[in-house]
């Protein structure tokens, strides 16, 4: 407790460089769960893909429709236990650009049993089942305007207006929740047969499929058969793993593990400058006392422990603040759900971030602690001479 008490007296004594380097540290860490949640938001599509899917598109481009007719021969192909399509549809609520989410129509029990991890309740999976114009949405988005079940929603599309020139009007049935943090759970699924026979045009043409194959080590094989089922027809396909699609749309910003590494390598470097220079700075100015501890029986040893528990202690309640104001701030969800769906920062970034804190301290105090150890006794009291 001794030890403890020199080591605040020690940080007071230039309390406001002290303070001023704290709040370095705690702005990095603040930016480090940040960009932690961030890099999740962008590949948590990526993280809970399914090995056993594939996602089958049109060779040309994501926008261009294939026939509904293409699942059940999908399900001839060796090797595929299922398939079912999507469809983007592009909702829009309130007629207000800005209240645009995820949309698209689905056969709700292929839907169901092919995306576990969208857990929704048997009574309103019945329900859902039995209504025609029933919507499932998921917790995030129901959350986001306050809908229940039961509401009356009505939806506008700039890609598919309903034939009868109005709205669509939908009811909410049920709401989701996800099997796995990491879920997606601002989507809105409604019926495929409610769509087809509302829509003024595209009728029996659909999005992309979604496919379940039985033996994920065989998804690359059985994706080639796909493609070569549909080769030289008017919509020749393109199949790939579920994951491996996520993550094309991921690389369209760029790489963002790299991004995120470069970024924070350049802070902490900058933080672990100025929290080196400051140990630095403390222990020259202390360079007498520290002649004086030895000089009462202080060892190398003691002293080495002294300087670097100053660093962590420093470091740590920067740190460790930074990453605990970073996991509040996600913790009240995404500041953009349109754009962000997925926003929280991960329990294996908070045990990086809490490792990094104390890298930070035994690095930023290493240095210092040697010097002040190697002092010789005679050297530091003629210095205060």
């Amino acid at each position: 407790m001794r030890g403890l008490g020199l080591v605040l007296s020690n940080l007071k004594r230039r309390k406001l460089r002290t303070a001023l380097t704290m709040l370095c540290i705690f702005v990095a860490f603040v930016l480090f769960g940040l960009l932690c949640a961030l890099k999740e938001a962008f590949t948590a599509g990526v993280t809970v893909a399914g090995a056993d899917r594939l996602i089958v598109r049109h060779k040309v481009s994501l926008i261009m429709l294939l026939p509904v007719t293409y699942g059940p021969r999908m399900e001839q192909v060796p090797g595929v236990s299922a398939a079912m399509h999507f469809t983007w549809f592009n909702g829009i609520y309130q007629n207000e650009p800005k209240n645009f989410f995820a949309t698209m129509p689905v056969t709700p029990e292929r839907f169901l049993d092919m995306y576990p991890e969208y857990v929704l309740p048997d009574d309103q999976k019945k329900i859902w089942l039995e209504k025609r114009a029933g919507a499932i949405v998921g917790r995030t988005l129901a959350e986001r305007f306050n809908w229940k079940i039961g509401d009356r929603v009505p939806l506008t599309s700039p890609i598919w207006p309903h034939k009868s020139g109005g709205a669509w009007e939908f009811e909410i049935v049920g709401v989701y929740d996800g099997a796995e943090k990491g879920t997606d759970t601002s989507g809105f699924y409604f019926r495929y047969d409610y769509f087809d026979e509302g829509r003024a045009q595209g009728e029996g043409m659909v999005g992309w499929y979604g496919v379940r194959v039985n033996d994920p080590d065989h998804a690359d094989a059985v994706a080639r058969a796909i493609d070569a089922e549909f080769a030289n027809s008017p919509y020749e396909t393109k199949a790939e793993p579920e994951g491996a699609f996520a993550q094309g749309f991921v690389q369209q910003i760029g790489n963002v593990s790299t991004m995120l590494i470069a970024i924070l390598s350049a802070v902490f470097f900058t933080i672990l400058l100025v929290a080196g220079t400051t140990m630095a700075q403390a222990v020259r100015e202390r360079t007498a006392e520290i002649g004086v501890l030895k000089a009462v029986g202080f060892g190398n040893g003691r002293v080495l422990g002294l300087v670097l528990a100053e660093s962590l202690v420093m470091t740590a309640a920067g740190g460790l603040t930074g990453l605990g104001a970073a996991w509040l701030f996600t913790a009240q969800g995404s500041p953009v759900p349109a754009m962000l769906p997925v926003f929280y920062l991960p329990t294996d970034a908070l045990i990086v971030g809490v490792g990094m804190v104390l890298a930070l301290g035994i690095a930023a105090g290493l240095l210092p602690a040697l010097s002040a150890m190697r002092l010789p006794v005679a050297v530091a009291l003629r210095k205060h001479v």
